[in-house]
């Protein structure tokens, strides 16, 4: 499965065993507190530099791995009978190759992540989850555990865009898919009808960042409103990457000035929902869930 099925959630047996491979961010917490309170204890692989220290995922019964040793990560789950794998969250770095130790289980995926890494993150994302899922465990999105992150279509919140903010969610909608479709990133901010910036690698946050300094700058200084836009890459490994905001993304867009906030439905998360509807009314922002062309008026 590589599209979200409106929500739907994955049948777990008394006997299956959940692992949780936690990057950074909430999506790791939601997604193992959700197995919890179902009943299903999960397993946490907690990527060392990567996985918020003081959450929960702390207290669950896991492993530490380095993202040198990401060879390991097969054999780790199958030492603790792993049936089920969710990938969640962010990894800000690539391996360092000077401090990967040669091993068997390295000399075996070496060639596969070799030629993935020059077809970029997503080409990345789906070697991973073909390899874990050659050895007998099922790859699941996070939003196949906690299917209410999943974006609706439709404002979120008090506030709807203007007749005005439209042009720009069409403008931003339509430049984060063309640099998705180059695997470049996923999300854009579009102001008086034009994007004025796109996200690389840095992220969100930083994409974000940077429209404040162009504000602060000068550079935007006449242009009034603008919003961010994000969309699932066209033919990403949505299992392992949807697209996500949560109340920090809020923050953000607020703080670069910001009218509102585009994320498309059904293939997008929403993490933290009722703070970030709370979050954006205070601060005057409007949160909408796109779906076609982006709800076009």
């Amino acid at each position: 499965m590589t599209k979200a099925e409106g929500g739907k959630r994955i049948n777990l047996s008394a006997t299956d065993r959940i692992a949780v491979v936690a990057g950074s961010g909430r999506l790791p917490v939601n997604v193992a507190d959700s197995l919890a309170e179902a009943g299903h204890k999960p397993f946490i692989v907690l990527i060392d530099g990567e996985t918020d220290p003081g959450t929960s995922l702390w207290s669950y019964a896991g492993e530490r791995l380095a993202i040198e040793q990401f060879a390991s990560l097969v054999p780790l789950l199958k030492r603790h009978d792993i049936t089920h794998c969710v990938l969640a969250g962010g990894i800000s770095r690539r391996p360092v190759w000077r401090a990967i130790r040669p091993s068997i289980a390295l000399l075996r995926v070496l060639p596969r992540a070799l030629a993935a890494l020059a077809r970029g993150d997503d080409g990345l994302l789906r070697i991973l989850v073909t390899t874990i899922e050659d050895n007998g465990i099922k790859v699941v999105g996070a939003h196949q555990v906690v299917p209410e992150l999943l974006a609706v279509a439709g404002s979120m919140g008090a506030l709807a865009p203007q007749q005005s903010d439209w042009a720009d969610l069409r403008a931003g909608q339509e430049a984060a898919r063309t640099i998705g479709a180059l695997d470049i990133g996923q999300a854009a901010v579009a102001i008086g009808g034009r994007a004025i910036a796109l996200e690389g690698i840095e992220g969100t946050d930083l994409l974000l960042e940077r429209v404040r300094e162009l504000r602060d700058n000068g550079r935007i200084a006449g242009r009034k409103r603008g919003v961010l836009v994000k969309c699932a890459k066209p033919d990403q490994e949505l299992r392992a990457d949807l697209p996500t905001i949560g109340p920090a993304t809020v923050d953000a867009a607020h703080a670069a000035g910001l009218a509102g906030i585009g994320i498309e439905a059904g293939r997008s998360l929403v993490l933290d929902y009722g703070e970030v509807v709370e979050r954006a009314d205070r601060l005057g922002l409007f949160v909408i869930g796109l779906s076609g062309e982006g709800n076009e008026r």
